[in-house]
C-alpha cells in the first residue's frame, strides 16, 4: 500500500497503472498525490531526458481536483505531440511552424483517454512529424535513453518511452506509423504493441493516417497495462470512420490473462534491406527462441516470402508523399516559410513531390501484394519472430544526414531544385543508413497486422533490445497472451535505469 501520509516516488514506481487506479478507487491515495508524485519526477529527470516538451501541471491539477471516474481514473499519463491532440494546446509534432498553433479539439484518443479518468500532464518529445527512428527534433532538441543518456530513446515515440523507463508515469500515450510505437519500446526495456489497422479511432481532424498504417497506442512497463489501455483505445468504433473491425466479445484484459496454447512461431534475423543485423540482435531472437520452446512453442526458421526491401521502398514512397503534402498544408495553416521546418523535412517532402501520381498508386497497390504474402506466412505459422532493432540503440546524432548533403540541401532549397537531391546516390545511402538500425517494424504498417515488442533482451553492457512479434489480422489477443507468458517467465518491469 502506498503510504497514506506521503506518496514516496519509490512506492510509486512499483505499481503499474492498473495497480494505481486501484489504490485510488480504494481511496488509498488521491489522484492529486499521485500527480504530484509524476510531477516531481519528470521535474528530477527532465534536464537530463528531455522526455516531455509541453508541461500541462496546472491543467492537471485542477483535473485531479475534481471528481473522476474510468478504469484508469486518477492515474497520471502523458500523450505524445503528434496526432494527440488536446484541445487549446498546440501539437507541436516536433516541428517549429507548429509549436504555437492550438488545436480546435482532442483527438478521438485523447477524448477516450480522458473519458477512462487519466490524468494528462504533458506531451511528450517527438521528432519531425514522427519521421525517424530517433527523436531528434531541432525544434525541442533530442530525447535521451535512460539506460544511457548519450544514446536514443528510439522514435518516433522517444519522450513518451523515456517517460515511462525513468518512471515517470507507468504508461504512455504513443503512435506507431513506422515502427513508432515497438523501436522506442525496444530501446527502452518496455513492452509495445501496435494494434491492427483500423482497430482505435484516428478521429475527428482524419479518418485515418498514411493510409492507416499509422494508429495510437501506448507503450508500458506491464502488459496488463497495455491490455486495458487498448480496451480503453478501441472501445465503440467510430461511427464517421472507414473500418467497422472485428472485436472478440471478450475484452483484451480478460485475453491478456489467458494462457496462449502452443503456438507455431517463424523467425528469422535477416535484415529486409540486406543490411548488417548487429550480434547482439540475432542473440536476442535466440534468446526468444529457446524461451519459447521451453514454454511449449514450436518455433523454427522461416521466410515470409516477401519482397521486403520493395515494401520498404513502397514504404518510403508513401512516407515522403505525404510528407509532403503535410509540409504544404502546415504552411497554408501558419503562413510560415522554410524555416519552419527542418532541412532533412524538405529534402524528404521534396522526394515525395518528385514521385508522380501512376507510380504512387502503383506502389499503394502493392500493398495488396504483401497483405496476401504475410497472411499465406500465417497459415503455416501464428506468428513471425524477428529482432525489433538491427542494431542496440544508436548513439545521439550517429544517423544525422551527411554534411555533405545537408550543404547540398541547403544550396538547392532556395532555387527550389531540391527533388534533384533525391535522385543522388549519396540521398539513397542516407536514406538506407536511417532505415538500417529499424528494417524491421515497417512490414506490420503496410499490412496492417498487429505486431509487438517485448523486452526479453539485454546487451553485455546493460541496454534493452526487444524481439519483434508480428500477428495475422485480429491477432492483439495473442500477442497479450503470450506477452504476458514471457512477462511471468522472465519479468522486466522491476528493473530500472539509474538516474
Amino acid at each position: 500500500m502506498i503510504s497514506e501520509v506521503a506518496v514516496e516516488y519509490g512506492e510509486y514506481r512499483g505499481y503499474d497503472a492498473v495497480g494505481l487506479a486501484a489504490l485510488v478507487a480504494a481511496r488509498e491515495v488521491t489522484a492529486g498525490e499521485l500527480l504530484e508524485v509524476a510531477i516531481g519526477r519528470a521535474e528530477q529527470v527532465g534536464g537530463r531526458l528531455n522526455a516531455v516538451v509541453r508541461p500541462m501541471h496546472a491543467q492537471a491539477r485542477e483535473r485531479a481536483a475534481g471528481e473522476l471516474s474510468g478504469p484508469f481514473a486518477g492515474v497520471p499519463f502523458l500523450v505524445k505531440d503528434l496526432l494527440q491532440d488536446y484541445a487549446g494546446l498546440p501539437t507541436g509534432s516536433g516541428c517549429r511552424a507548429l509549436q504555437d498553433v492550438p488545436a480546435a479539439a482532442h483527438s478521438e484518443s485523447v477524448r477516450r483517454w480522458l473519458d477512462a479518468g487519466l490524468v494528462v500532464f504533458g506531451k511528450t518529445n517527438t521528432p519531425e512529424f514522427g519521421s525517424k527512428g530517433v527523436t531528434e527534433p531541432a525544434a525541442t532538441g533530442p530525447a535521451r535513453n535512460p539506460w544511457d543518456t548519450a544514446r536514443t530513446p528510439g522514435g518516433s515515440s522517444g519522450g513518451s518511452a523515456a517517460a515511462v523507463a525513468a518512471g515517470v508515469v507507468p504508461v504512455a500515450g504513443a503512435n506507431d506509423g513506422g515502427g513508432s510505437i515497438r523501436i522506442p519500446a525496444a530501446c527502452c526495456g518496455l513492452f509495445g504493441l501496435k494494434p491492427g489497422r483500423g482497430l482505435v479511432p484516428a478521429g475527428p481532424a482524419a479518418a485515418e493516417h498514411l493510409h492507416g498504417a499509422a494508429t495510437d497506442g501506448v507503450v508500458s512497463r506491464s502488459v496488463r497495462d497495455t491490455a486495458a489501455m487498448l480496451d480503453v483505445l478501441a472501445g465503440a468504433p467510430d461511427p464517421a470512420g472507414p473500418y467497422l473491425p472485428h472485436r472478440s466479445a471478450e475484452p483484451f484484459a480478460e485475453l491478456a490473462r489467458r494462457a496462449p496454447g502452443p503456438l507455431r512461431i517463424g523467425f528469422t534475423t535477416r535484415s529486409p534491406l540486406g543490411t548488417e543485423v548487429h550480434p547482439q540482435a540475432v542473440a536476442a531472437v535466440a534468446d526468444a527462441a529457446a524461451l519459447l520452446e521451453e514454454l511449449g512453442h514450436h518455433v523454427e526458421e522461416a521466410d515470409t516470402g516477401i519482397d521486403e526491401r520493395g515494401l520498404a521502398m513502397d514504404f518510403l514512397a508513401m512516407w515522403a508523399t505525404e510528407t509532403a503534402a503535410t509540409v504544404d498544408e502546415v504552411k497554408r495553416l501558419t503562413g510560415s516559410g522554410n524555416a519552419g521546418f527542418e532541412l532533412d523535412t524538405h529534402v524528404l517532402a521534396a522526394a515525395g513531390r518528385r514521385l508522380r501520381a501512376p507510380a504512387y498508386y502503383a506502389a499503394h497497390q502493392r500493398w495488396n501484394r504483401y497483405n496476401r504474402q504475410l497472411a499465406a506466412f500465417h497459415t503455416r505459422h501464428d506468428l513471425l519472430l524477428t529482432p525489433t532493432l538491427a542494431q542496440p540503440p544508436v548513439r545521439i546524432g550517429e544517423l544525422d544526414t551527411p554534411p555533405a548533403v545537408r550543404a547540398l540541401a541547403r544550396l538547392l532549397l532556395p532555387l527550389g531544385l531540391l527533388g534533384l537531391l533525391s535522385r543522388t546516390k549519396a540521398y539513397e545511402d542516407a536514406v538506407i543508413a536511417n532505415l538500417a538500425p529499424v528494417p524491421f517494424t515497417q512490414l506490420a504498417n503496410i499490412t496492417g497486422r498487429p505486431a509487438a515488442s517485448v523486452p526479453l533482451h539485454r546487451t553485455p553492457d546493460g541496454l534493452p533490445l526487444g524481439v519483434q512479434f508480428v500477428a495475422p489480422l485480429g491477432g492483439e489477443g495473442t500477442l497479450l497472451a503470450l506477452a504476458a507468458q514471457l512477462e511471468s517467465a522472465r519479468p522486466w518491469a522491476h528493473l530500472e535505469p539509474e538516474l
